[in-house]
């Protein structure tokens, strides 16, 4: 059990009685969540994971760097911002309690960093924790799901005493009993669920885990990375380098490499409004550079499709999974109510160890060394669509490159070397 008993003013004392956290339990399963996530991200699985596989994959070292103490650096400072919303999460729940020692955590939390004491708490003691407050979300998120289910018959239900309160006695069935009978039996699971889940938890008892679990993250990432260092020159060189993510066009530009990856995988039979759509995607440094580059685009030898398509698959083989990652990253499950519709237990179980390493994704790619890739996809996607017009036609393949109609990148999607 966390004590407080620091010079910052904060004194430990008995538990508050009859602060259950209701309708709070949703976002603080959330919370748990988010925590387990990092936890899981800090084990010594993962790290071996990130160390000899995520690392010196070819989408890290070919869009972020080659330098891994660069890599380790960037990662560090991922989980820290993670570690750093998560216990900013904790703080609020904390100023609401009815125990004053768990207001104002975020003072406690900073002296911790500046000043770290000695802890007996062991890895071991802190899954255990976690592992008890996430059989306590995976009930919570059954109840999110029961409740609505709960709201929708009790919908039905009063719509359906309407109908019969203006129908005559003869035309009545047994319909509103038979909504009764399910109304009662769901009010049972979902009381049942209360007692089972964060619902009918008291927040001082769960805030007394949570801030030993991110006493233990804030500890155990200063262990596996070491103390962060600001002023490092490697850091002031990152931050020099136009990222996708921080400029907020990751998502953008998977979304692209992902489309480029359709029409590649359909170039016979894909429709022509979705080769329009990947150039209104295009973004415009890669449409402007397309302008040039276009004309000067050659192949040495007429290739086939098949040929074309081996020759994209080099790239495309490293960098579809990057942007499917961003993708999965940018729609995860970050609400407790989504993840609770995901399916069977097993599969909820999944989601919540399953995290995405941000490293892994475009949030951290270089934007030169990204546009360059989709612009040289981009050209060959125009050979591609082109070549197989051409073997449809009877193999006559036109000189693309020379159309009259290609003065203006803007006439490109209504030519031959449509996009």
């Amino acid at each position: 059990m966390t004590n407080l008993n620091l010079s910052s003013g904060f004194v430990y004392g008995a538990t508050s009685k009859g602060n259950e956290l209701s309708i709070l339990s949703f976002e603080v399963a959330n919370t748990i969540v988010k925590g387990s996530t990092l936890m899981h991200s800090l084990s010594r699985r993962s790290i071996r994971q990130l160390n000899d596989v995520v690392l010196p994959s070819e989408g890290v070292q070919l869009l972020v760097s080659t330098d891994m103490d660069e890599l380790l650096s960037i990662v560090a400072d991922d989980k820290r911002k993670e570690l750093q919303i998560f216990t900013g999460e904790v703080v609020r729940f904390g100023n609401q309690c009815k125990d004053p020692q768990w207001h104002n955590l975020d003072r406690f939390f900073e002296k911790y960093r500046r000043e770290p004491t000695p802890q007996k708490q062991l890895r071991e003691e802190a899954e255990l924790m976690m592992q008890q407050l996430i059989t306590l979300v995976q009930y919570t998120a059954e109840l999110y799901h029961e409740l609505h289910t709960l709201d929708k018959i009790e919908q039905d239900y009063q719509h359906k005493r309407l109908e019969d309160g203006k129908s005559n006695a003869s035309q009545k069935g047994n319909g509103l009993t038979i909504l009764a009978a399910e109304l009662k039996i769901q009010k049972k699971i979902v009381k049942n669920l209360k007692k089972k889940s964060l619902w009918s938890r008291c927040l001082d008892e769960v805030m007394d885990k949570l801030v030993d679990i991110a006493l233990f993250l804030n500890r155990e990432i200063d262990n596996i990375f070491g103390n962060p260092d600001p002023d490092s020159e490697k850091k002031q060189f990152l931050g020099s380098k136009p990222r996708l993510g921080p400029a907020g066009l990751d998502l953008h530009y998977a979304n692209v490499i992902l489309q480029i990856d359709s029409i590649v995988a359909r170039s016979s039979s894909m429709p022509l409004n979705a080769r329009d759509m990947l150039y209104q995607n295009l973004p415009p440094n890669i449409k402007f550079s397309l302008r040039s580059k276009i004309q000067s685009f050659h192949v040495k030898e007429q290739l086939t499709v098949t040929e074309i398509k081996a020759e994209m698959e080099k790239t495309l083989q490293w960098l579809v999974p990057v942007a499917t990652i961003t993708a999965k990253a940018h729609h995860g499950f970050g609400w407790v109510g989504e993840w609770a519709n995901a399916g069977s237990e097993s599969n909820r179980k999944s989601i919540v160890s399953a995290d995405v390493i941000q490293i892994e994704t475009l949030h951290h790619a270089d934007k030169q060394k990204s546009e360059a890739y989709i612009l040289e996809l981009v050209l060959w996607l125009n050979y591609l669509v082109a070549q197989s017009k051409a073997t449809s036609n009877g193999g006559r393949l036109r000189s693309l490159l020379k159309s009259p109609d290609c003065s203006t990148l803007d006439s490109v999607d209504r030519v031959d070397i449509s996009i």
